[in-house]
């Protein structure tokens, strides 16, 4: 990264051994999320998806939690948008803007769930590639208890993780439930002591960073979110035509030469410069990706 970010409500790592962290900072507030942080979650994901020195990106929470919700401090009226008529432009759900960006992000996404995870906080675990949490961490989709319903994209990725079963007890019920329920469901990839958390993480991104071309994972990260709403006839034409594009790439040719030779590959192709030009185009067909019309939240793609 060329020059550290001044953010207010998050924090963004430098990247070490190809990974970077991106850490929700309002301890205060138990990292609640506000419109500003929407706004910087965008902004550092520009930022990691830019920095070819990044392979990975951990998101986890300062303090005890992950991210207790919405921050509530307006009251009973904090999701009061008016009676004027419904425009995804002045009324997009927030959490929905953060989630898209993270869907769109190039780079592997690790959610490091250090503590409570809450509403918006449960939710914007989603999007991620990998979660991972601290043993006693609580989770829980509380909308129906607030009088709301879920929202970040989860009506969509909830049930295609756990099964739409223990989606809608969950969501229904609006319980708060332990990391060990989360993980039996599938929820989280495995359950760490708190102090130990990060420190799997880190070693997972570090694994994902240093040993496989990142252009590839770039694209096999698309090919697998975009085929949730696929089909095997349309999964087959994207594999084909990113294993057209691969194949004489120069990262294949690293790729052979170094398993022939019995040494650790060396890939040369950079996000940042490599990428085919269909890349984005998948997501502008199938209508999954893109950015989102949502006021005054950064663009995602901005050098598209």
């Amino acid at each position: 990264m060329s020059e550290p970010a001044q953010y207010e409500t998050i924090r963004l790592e430098p990247p070490a051994e190809g990974s970077a962290v991106i850490y929700l900072d309002r301890p205060d507030r138990l990292n609640a999320l506000n419109s500003r942080m929407v706004e910087e979650l965008c902004d550092a994901l520009d930022r990691t998806d830019a920095d070819d020195e990044v392979g990975a990106v951990i998101l986890t929470g300062a303090g005890r939690a992950f991210c207790a919700g919405a921050d509530l401090g307006e009251g009973e009226t904090a999701f009061d948008h008016g009676s004027e008529p419904f425009s995804m432009r002045r009324h997009a759900d927030g959490g929905g803007v953060v989630a898209r960006r993270m869907l769109d992000s190039t780079k592997p996404l690790i959610a490091a769930i250090n503590g409570p995870a809450v509403g918006i906080g449960a939710t914007m675990t989603l999007p991620a590639d990998i979660r991972m949490a601290a043993a006693d961490a609580r989770i829980g989709f509380v909308f129906a208890r607030r009088g709301l319903v879920p929202e970040a994209s989860s009506s969509y990725l909830l049930p295609r993780m756990v099964g739409i079963s223990r989606a809608a007890e969950w969501i229904y019920t609006g319980r708060i439930f332990d990391a060990e329920e989360a993980e039996r469901a599938g929820l989280v990839r495995s359950l760490h002591d708190g102090e130990e958390l990060l420190d799997a993480a880190r070693t997972l991104a570090a694994e994902i960073a240093s040993e496989s071309s990142r252009v590839a994972v770039a694209l096999a990260r698309r090919m697998l979110w975009q085929m949730l709403t696929g089909d095997p006839v349309q999964a087959h034409e994207l594999d084909s035509e990113a294993l057209h594009f691969m194949g004489s790439s120069a990262d294949v040719r690293e790729g052979v030469t170094a398993f022939l030779e019995k040494r650790a590959a060396r890939f040369p192709m950079r996000v940042s410069t490599d990428m085919p030009g269909f890349f984005h185009r998948w997501g502008e067909e199938r209508g999954v990706f893109g950015e989102v019309d949502s006021g005054s939240a950064p663009r995602s793609r901005r050098s598209s």
